[in-house]
């Protein structure tokens, strides 16, 4: 079906033509606003203030959210709406990573503002077409298709009841009709997002953003993966917003210095020719890569994050998974990447659910699809992760929440606070494969236990809770969430710093803020709480700016220069932030140096911050976390560590374990580890600019340039 033949049979419920202007400086210095309840669309400039402020990415994102919501905004309430940007940078093709953008709304998870990032090609073309960024807002009463054609200078909206619901086969029809007829190659203009029949159907929701492979000739997904934003699509009865694009072009972005862009991206590819395959052999296996390393330093979740490792891990290393990814493609999910990390896995059989039979392209799975939909389920069968990675693609739901919801259900059958009856009959102990593909298809069908499995760990806790099912403290202790968000895919036992990068994090636990295990636990790095509350500061710092400015993290330290070993401060590694910060300069025509970075990172986590201030939570109780992710919760846990934790009791806590229950060990262990975390959160608040309590103090906004009105309304009554 082409497009023509689309518009035939479709009523065209609203057309807002634009006048199309090339991008100056990699802005366009405006946003587009859609309402799908009352069909309004409407362009909004972008101010000076919003882009020295704020950026762009994940800046405009919250800016734009916070003046569309109120204090009290529910994430199904019309006037909730999903935002997306792609930053200054994002959409330039000379520097790898470069294609990312930023996705917010407030989360059916966490009650708050969720950011997640993703690939794929819609980012971009939304820039292409004119847009800095894209709100939603309102409830359509029908099912709808969103399209930006840059071509025509419109933006269209048009019933779509009958079009199919799961992301693979939506994505390529939408593709297909939307390519110029008869040029197979126009599809490499058009990009899909969509979600899924399991976000129609569960909290946790996540969005697919397509992109159109030519050397395989396939649609491909990414994935804005957190926080439950595919289901607020499918609230609002979006069944796929389309963007089709002229073309990409090698300078689209009318940047200042292209030249300068282009040396640097010279010097990063020459790195990754080679030194990838002596360093993470991102070009072969991805972050597949990380599956051995995880599992040697004790890091892999097994059995719910209760172990950090498993005999049966050989048959889920790198190796294993290089060896389904097809080799020697150029796997990037933006146009110039030469990481090359987006592996898939083609032509693979499907054996359950209904496309069981056919033969699909899978892409992925990740690092954290490697543990989430395995070694976490105690499953080590990667036949059960690839085939669970696509239907949660294409059903639309996260697989790191996912995969940590099977975990703590398998835990909870496991104590016997699930049985069959509670279950539908379904066996949820750990290593049961079988019974968690077909939890899978339950949630896509809408059914059973998949309806309550659906909700996520922090609702199933209070959920069984209130049954009378288990005791709500060992639920609390192993139920793997903070903030109503399920943990991303690293056991942060014995790294301190990296319970503090999950748990204080604004959005919840993921490891897009600070992954400092290695710098903590590894190779002792930080070994005192300022050291380790500044690490806790400079990375989700910086972390952060990736998502304003339209950036990869992955190209920052995934492959590093070959001296930097031997620099200053080779954990920050400063070769690859000198790039970020010329290209950034480039692009826009700013002048900003290495610290500016931190600065404009900082004026958006504190802008994040005191917007979950100002809808209840943002304080120091929602930065609790579940003990499994400090300590050993249950007696098998402790024993199985024994000679660790007792050498530990005797030589930090001053606690002689000789002669004491393990019982008794594990109370003393508890208590010095509780401790040690509030100590942290001290000295990590102190070092933000925050009081005791979490916010930021009126003073810090004011170093910041923060101190903006109706900022200064939510944290001077908490000061």
């Amino acid at each position: 079906m082409t497009f023509d033949d689309f518009k035939k049979t479709h009523k065209l419920l609203k057309q807002f033509k634009y006048t199309w202007a090339p991008i100056d400086k990699g802005y366009n210095n405006r946003t587009v606003y859609i309402n799908v309840g009352d069909r309004v669309i409407a362009e909004k400039p972008v101010s000076p203030q919003m882009k020295e402020k704020f950026i762009g990415g994940k800046g405009f994102d919250l800016r734009l959210l916070w003046d569309a919501t109120k204090p009290e905004t529910k994430w199904n309430d019309p006037e909730n709406e999903i935002v997306i940007s792609g930053g200054p940078c994002c959409g330039i093709t000379q520097y790898s990573g470069s294609g990312k953008a930023i996705c917010c709304a407030i989360s059916p998870q966490t009650d708050i503002v969720i950011d997640s990032n993703v690939g794929g090609f819609f980012g971009p073309f939304l820039k292409f077409c004119g847009f800095d960024a894209l709100e939603l807002q309102g409830k359509s009463d029908q099912e709808i298709l969103i399209v930006f054609e840059e071509e025509r200078e419109v933006i269209e909206i048009y019933e779509a009841g009958d079009l199919p619901s799961d992301s693979h086969i939506l994505a390529e029809e939408l593709h297909d009709m939307m390519a110029i007829p008869g040029n197979e190659k126009d599809k490499y203009n058009v990009s899909v997002v969509s979600a899924g029949t399991a976000a129609e159907h569960s909290l946790i929701g996540m969005l697919n953003f397509s992109f159109y492979d030519i050397k395989r000739k396939k649609v491909r997904l990414k994935q804005a993966g957190r926080g439950g934003i595919g289901t607020v699509l499918r609230d609002k009865k979006i069944k796929a917003l389309v963007a089709h694009v002229k073309n990409i072009g090698g300078n689209r972005n009318n940047v200042v210095n292209l030249e300068a862009i282009q040396e640097r991206g010279r010097t990063f590819n020459k790195e990754m020719r080679e030194l990838d395959d002596s360093q993470c052999e991102m070009r072969k296996k991805g972050t597949a890569h990380l599956t051995n390393i995880m599992n040697d330093y004790d890091l892999l979740p097994v059995n719910n994050f209760k172990f950090g490792s498993h005999k049966d891990a050989d048959k889920i290393t790198g190796d294993v998974w290089m060896s389904y990814f097809t080799q020697n493609l150029p796997d990037g999910c933006w146009v110039g990447c030469n990481m090359a990390c987006s592996k898939g896995v083609d032509n693979y059989l499907l054996r359950s659910g209904p496309y069981a039979g056919t033969r699909v392209i899978v892409d992925g799975p990740e690092y954290e699809t490697t543990s989430s939909l395995g070694s976490i389920a105690g499953i080590f069968n990667p036949d059960f992760t690839i085939e669970a990675n696509f239907y949660c693609d294409t059903y639309g739901i996260c697989t790191i929440s996912w995969g940590t919801i099977l975990g703590f259900v398998m835990e909870c059958y496991e104590n016997g606070i699930l049985n069959t009856e509670r279950t539908g009959g379904l066996k949820m102990n750990f290593g049961n494969a079988d019974a968690s593909m077909e939890l899978l298809h339950m949630v896509s069908k809408g059914e059973g236990f998949g309806l309550i499995a659906g909700q996520g760990v922090r609702k199933m806790k209070a959920l069984f809770a209130e049954k009378g099912w288990g005791d709500p403290q060992f639920m609390q202790d192993i139920g793997m969430e903070n903030k109503g968000l399920e943990y991303s895919q690293y056991v942060s036992k014995e790294s301190l710093a990296q319970q503090g990068g999950y748990a204080m994090t604004n959005k919840g636990p993921q490891h897009d803020e600070a992954w400092l295990i290695f710098m903590d636990m590894v190779n002792n790095q930080i070994p005192t709480f300022e050291k380790k509350a500044e690490a806790l500061h400079y990375f989700p710092m910086f972390r952060t700016w990736f998502g304003l400015a339209g950036f990869c993290k992955l190209p920052w330290n995934d492959v590093e220069p070959e001296n930097n070993a031997q620099s200053d401060e080779p954990a920050k590694v400063p070769e690859h932030v000198d790039n970020y910060v010329t290209i950034f300069n480039a692009v826009t025509g700013s002048i900003i140096d290495k610290h500016d970075i931190i600065s404009m990172s900082e004026r958006v986590y504190n802008f994040q911050r005191i917007f979950n201030i100002r809808r209840g939570y943002g304080l120091r109780k929602h930065d609790a976390q579940p003990y499994r992710a400090c300590g050993p919760v249950t007696k098998e846990e402790y024993e199985s560590r024994a000679d660790r934790y007792d050498k530990q009791l005797l030589e930090q806590v001053g606690f002689d374990p000789s002669g004491k229950t393990t019982e008794e060990k594990m109370i003393a262990l508890r208590k010095y580890r509780e401790n040690r975390y509030e100590q942290l959160l001290d000295a990590v608040y102190e070092r933000r600019g925050w009081t005791k309590n979490g916010v930021p103090k009126i003073e810090h906004l004011k170093k910041l340039g923060m101190d903006l009105p109706e900022l200064l309304e939510v944290v001077t009554p908490l000061q």
